[in-house]
């Protein structure tokens, strides 16, 4: 099968298409055939050498296709059924490739509204989001929710799942996204070039940190008495506890995880057309190196994704 691999880490010139054998499925895993990838900002750091990985590699967690065979144990999917998914996160990439093997529970079935391409660019992305928001802060209707930089891959599925739960969502993007911004449903788009975020905004009940570091810090003052933050970039933790304690609020730190469950629901909002995906770019597999230099701009609205077959 054709996969794109690295033998080093380095910018996106490490990486080529090389020719790997066909992996089978273990017990409890799919054999998928891979239609589209997703591309996420672990891909390039993972490709950097900022985050280690044992090498040779094939990247991509992000992957929606066709079920080719299923190992022993597996009753929730069959050859033939289209799905969508997150491989496990950080071991079980794999997914810049024809063909992938996976949890099957990582997997749930592909909304029938949306086609590959849009189903790949969900899984890590609309998956982060839930977790923080759903599963860690439990937003409930009438609250207000800050999400930071909410015209990227993590921000834009916040926002659509914030306002599917009822939520008021403020969040950030230069003021040349602010019309995307409404589009998806931000109630109070904000300019993060032009004023001070962490002085100009209050009470927000939830805030979503998808920047890290001095970032997360920072956005405990927005938030009113008893407030939660989650930040999916977890560095210096011990700091950040200690300023939540003593501003009264909680912060949490989030790394994603192959969530059966979370999948199924994120597919149900795909299904009502509650949450939809931004693509950005598609890229041909062969150019992966291409969609790497594009995502590591910064600049993208959304998601690249990767078209498999």
């Amino acid at each position: 099968m054709r996969a794109i691999s690295q033998d080093v880490v380095g910018g996106p010139e490490v990486l080529t298409e090389v020719d790997l054998p066909r992996p089978e499925p273990g017990l409890s895993e799919l054999l998928v055939r891979v239609h589209a990838a997703g591309l996420n900002p672990t891909d390039w750091k993972h490709r950097a050498g900022d985050m280690h990985a044992e090498l040779p590699m094939v990247l991509g967690w992000d992957v929606s296709g066709v079920v080719e065979a299923v190992g022993v144990g597996v009753t929730l999917f069959k050859p033939g059924d289209e799905v969508f998914g997150m491989l496990p996160y950080p071991h079980g990439r794999g997914a810049f490739a024809e063909y992938v093997t996976g949890t099957a529970r990582a997997f749930a079935h592909k909304p029938l509204s949306l086609d590959h391409t849009q189903a790949a660019a969900i899984p890590l992305a609309a998956l982060t989001a839930w977790q923080a928001l759903v599963d860690t802060a439990n937003v409930e209707k009438g609250q207000r929710v800050f999400v930071h930089a909410a015209a990227g891959g993590v921000g834009h599925f916040a926002v659509q799942i914030a306002k599917a739960r009822g939520a008021h969502v403020l969040g950030t993007a230069s003021a040349g996204k602010h019309e995307f911004l409404r589009r998806i449903g931000v109630d109070e788009p904000i300019d993060y070039r032009e004023v001070d975020v962490a002085e100009a905004v209050r009470d927000a009940d939830v805030v979503l940190d998808t920047i890290g570091d001095e970032n997360a810090l920072r956005s405990l003052r927005i938030l009113r008495p008893g407030g939660v933050l989650v930040t999916i970039l977890p560095r210096g933790l011990d700091e950040l506890h200690a300023e939540a304690d003593r501003l009264g609020v909680r912060a949490e730190g989030l790394l994603v995880e192959a969530d059966h469950g979370g999948m199924t629901a994120i597919a149900a909002l795909a299904e009502s057309g509650e949450l939809r995906p931004e693509i950005a770019e598609t890229f041909p597999l062969a150019e992966a190196a291409k969609a790497h230099a594009l995502g590591e701009t910064g600049r993208t609205t959304g998601k690249l994704v990767l078209v498999v077959r």
